[in-house]
């Protein structure tokens, strides 16, 4: 738990999310209309609330599949060194594959994730991240599709977290730490 006291403002409002989600569906259909089969890979857990919301918009057939890695813990700062977790329960060889992040900070937790999804031979690779911070960039990694760009601020909700807690919001807000009242 967080030892410092803070508050959350909005940064992305619920029906933003919600109609940019709309529109990237629509992109990624296109993207994907050849073979109209997609497996979806979730970053866990950041992903899993943008995931869910994502694949109910996609009108293709839709296998999902998750894939946990850790760089952060509990931390507001990235270790960059990426931990599997939890690795896919298929097989993607062959296969138009999603894979879906939360945010792309660094950059270091997806050139790890697409090496080793590339690795193993998928007919197509694709990312999208919810959230792109390209200030903070340390190793050059773009999404194929980005929700919304953001400034280097400390995020939360919509399925991100800071010390397991704020996952359940709905919108993204903006962490901003107060001074301790007592």
């Amino acid at each position: 738990m967080p030892d410092r006291p803070y508050v959350i403002d909005t940064m992305i409002s619920a029906k933003a999310i919600a109609a940019r989600i709309e529109e990237l569906a629509r992109e990624i259909e296109a993207e994907f209309a050849e073979t109209g089969k997609l497996v979806v890979i979730g970053l866990l857990r950041g992903s899993f609330v943008f995931i869910a919301d994502l694949v109910r918009e996609l009108r293709l057939d839709v296998e999902v599949d998750f894939l946990e890695v850790s760089s952060y813990g509990n931390a507001m700062e990235s270790s960059r060194e990426v931990r599997i977790l939890k690795d896919l329960r298929g097989q993607i060889e062959g296969r138009d594959v999603l894979v879906v992040e939360d945010i792309v900070d660094t950059g270091h937790t997806m050139i790890n994730v697409h090496h080793l999804l590339s690795g193993r031979n998928p007919a197509k690779l694709r990312t999208i991240a919810l959230l792109d911070k390209p200030s903070r960039r340390e190793v050059p990694f773009r999404a194929d599709w980005i929700g919304f760009e953001i400034p280097d601020e400390f995020v939360v909700g919509y399925g991100i977290d800071f010390a397991q807690r704020n996952r359940n919001l709905g919108y993204i807000g903006k962490v901003r730490f107060t001074e301790d009242a007592s």
